[in-house]
């Protein structure tokens, strides 16, 4: 007796294996799935459903397009030992392409790599997956099946599979939606397993190996996001890597788009959508043996070649979203996949733990915004609302800019002005009082010559009251330093674009700190080489507040000033410290000087004794 079930309506699938998919999360399976209980099967209208063949569901054989693989098959001397060498040679093996040399070695290496990917004691494997598809697809009274919810709104790529392989494709995908009720959404499932179809023997390994990626327990290292919140959360920690790994082609983006984000939403696309199948292929190489961080690695080494590619003024009027994807798609035409691969290796991420860590925090914020576990695809805007946004220094054009310049958790929530000069005074205790309690703030400061900068900073304003008497810095990697005018331009925290400085320098050589905050305000320029030093160690970071890929802890700094990131006084403010201030302020707020600084590595923001003619401070309004 058929049991009947609720399914999303879809459009009817073509040859082309075009259907619609869905994203979702971690996921449990029970015991009882397996066993006798009744498989809810669905019967919809023709019209909403696809047929399958019943003639093929068992035993498909193979399942490609030999006419369309881009590469003839070699024979190649395939060694027994080739997965007994160390992580580091293997890695180093599929960077390379070495197992581009032969479909089998490929065929071989795949299943063995995945079979030995940790994963949840109660894993479905091939004998599973018969049993569920014989029952599910053996029936001979249905010939229609709907695809899972969790597809709803994704694309489904088929590379070369022929016909028959395109309908395993949708067979396995039905099973994991069966025997993985947790997975709400996870547009890159259909990819993965088109892939993996091109080098399985029969579906059952096909089903077998996706569902230990799937299950995957391995700590830190993830590959398959498996819900609406995981997937938003790894985008917007790929907005967070591009704005620090591919300043030039986040702002040309941040300038020529209306939502940053929307933009980075489709990074994972690029990879396993867009790109040519001998480009996703050996994407597909490295990932199994690294995991998501290498994808990231890859789209900004794709981002970068992009932006090598296009200018500001061709990008004018276009849809960027559209013409990034063009561009992956005739990739070929740029760049070669070995020199990708090489270009994206280059890249120096933090480690696997910290941009989990990353991820973690974004996800936190995005909880906090509504996104639950659970549900389907939400919007929600990161850009400057262009309508109401209103300031005395800055267009909504150069704020949506330094919006997306801050990390993306922040900017879920759209700017609120707390402080102006204009409307509030030149008033340094006026300023702490309209800032105290909020966290992160963004500085903005136009001088009488018409200049324009600012800064990130990233500790509420209260964390000053710390240090006692004796004033000292704090605030955490994450501040930064930018001009808005005449030139557009951020300066980060030296060890996010330089880390290998960190271990440099001995401890026997490190210079000493730079004179204090209170010395450097009261004190003349001639008189600040030999000022007294009252700082000894910068004001320990409160835990949890830090993006965790930024914590000071992970860096052996070679000096104390490359700490110095922003500190408050009676006397002034200062953001920025070693060899000189970012920006120092006096406590008029009318007189300032900006220098080059070790914190930040910066050039002077504007000319370097300026008369501030307005200042605001924006925080981040709670929605």
């Amino acid at each position: 007796m058929l049991q009947v079930g609720l399914s999303l309506p879809r459009s009817p699938g073509g040859a082309d294996g075009s259907f619609p998919t869905d994203e979702g999360d971690n996921t449990g399976t029970g015991e009882e799935i397996f066993g006798s209980s009744p498989v809810t099967v669905v019967i919809t209208s023709e019209a909403d459903t696809w047929d399958i063949d019943i003639s093929s569901c068992l035993g498909c054989g193979q399942f490609v397009d030999w006419d369309r693989m881009p590469d003839p098959e070699q024979q190649t001397h395939i060694p027994r030992d080739i997965l007994s060498k160390p992580p580091k040679e293997l890695k180093k093996l599929a960077r390379e392409g070495y197992w581009a040399v032969s479909r089998a070695l490929r065929a071989q290496v795949y299943h063995q790599l995945i079979q030995q990917v940790s994963c949840r004691l109660v894993t479905p494997d091939a004998l599973v997956y018969r049993d569920v598809a014989s029952r599910l697809f053996g029936k001979m009274s249905v010939s229609t099946y709907p695809l899972p919810e969790f597809l709803e709104g994704c694309s489904m790529p088929t590379y070369c599979l022929n016909p028959e392989g395109v309908t395993a494709l949708k067979k396995i995908l039905i099973c994991v939606g069966n025997l993985f009720p947790d997975i709400t959404y996870s547009p890159i499932l259909p990819s993965l397993v088109a892939l993996l179809l091109h080098y399985s023997e029969d579906e059952a390994q096909c089903f077998e190996n996706i569902s230990r990626l799937i299950a995957s327990n391995s700590p830190h290292t993830s590959y398959i996001d498996q819900s609406f919140l995981a997937h938003q959360a790894s985008c917007m920690t790929f907005g967070d890597l591009a704005n620090k790994h591919c300043p030039a082609a986040h702002r040309l983006i941040a300038s020529t788009s209306e939502n940053v984000f929307e933009v980075y939403s489709e990074w994972l696309s690029w990879l396993f959508h867009d790109l040519p199948f001998n480009y996703a292929i050996r994407v597909f190489d490295v990932y199994l043996l690294e995991g998501q961080k290498v994808l990231y690695r890859i789209a900004l080494a794709l981002l970068k070649q992009y932006r090598l590619s296009v200018t500001s003024t061709e990008l004018e009027g276009t849809d960027i979203k559209a013409d990034l994807q063009a561009f992956m798609k005739s990739i070929a035409e740029h760049v070669t996949v070995d020199k990708l691969l090489e270009r994206a290796f280059g890249i120096r991420l933090f480690s696997r733990k910290e941009i989990w860590l990353l991820q973690m925090a974004n996800r936190k914020a995005l909880m906090e915004r509504g996104i639950t576990m659970v549900q389907s695809r939400q919007s929600f805007h990161l850009a400057i609302d262009m309508q109401n946004f209103s300031s005395s220094i800055v267009t909504a054009q150069e704020m949506r800019i330094i919006w997306s310049w801050i990390p993306e958790r922040f900017s879920l929530s759209p700017p609120l002005l707390l402080f102006s000069t204009s409307e509030d005074g030149c008033s340094l205790q006026r300023f702490y009082t309209c800032c105290e309690g909020y966290e992160p703030t963004v500085l903005l400061i136009k001088t009488t010559e018409g200049e324009v900068c600012g800064a990130f900073l990233s500790s509420d304003w209260s964390e000053r009251k710390k240090s006692g008497a004796t004033s000292g810095f704090f605030g955490t990697g994450e501040c930064f330093v930018f001009t808005v005018r005449p030139e557009m331009e951020r300066y980060e925290w030296v060890f996010i674009k330089k880390p290998e400085l960190a271990k440099a320098m001995p401890r026997s050589r490190q210079r000493s700190p730079s004179p204090s905050p209170a010395s450097l305000l009261s004190s003349s320029p001639d008189s600040r080489s030999t000022s007294s030093n009252h700082l000894t160690v910068p004001t320990p970071q409160r835990k949890g507040r830090l993006s965790p890929f930024l914590a000071i802890r992970h860096f052996l700094l070679p000096s104390k000033t490359a700490s110095m990131f922003m500190c408050g006084s009676r006397e002034g403010i200062i953001i920025g410290g070693g060899g000189g201030q970012a920006l120092s302020l006096d406590a008029n707020l009318l007189w300032g000087r900006t220098e080059h600084c070790e914190t930040f590595d910066n050039p002077p923001l504007c000319q370097e004794n300026f008369k501030v003619q307005l200042l605001e401070v924006w925080g981040f309004q709670q929605v």
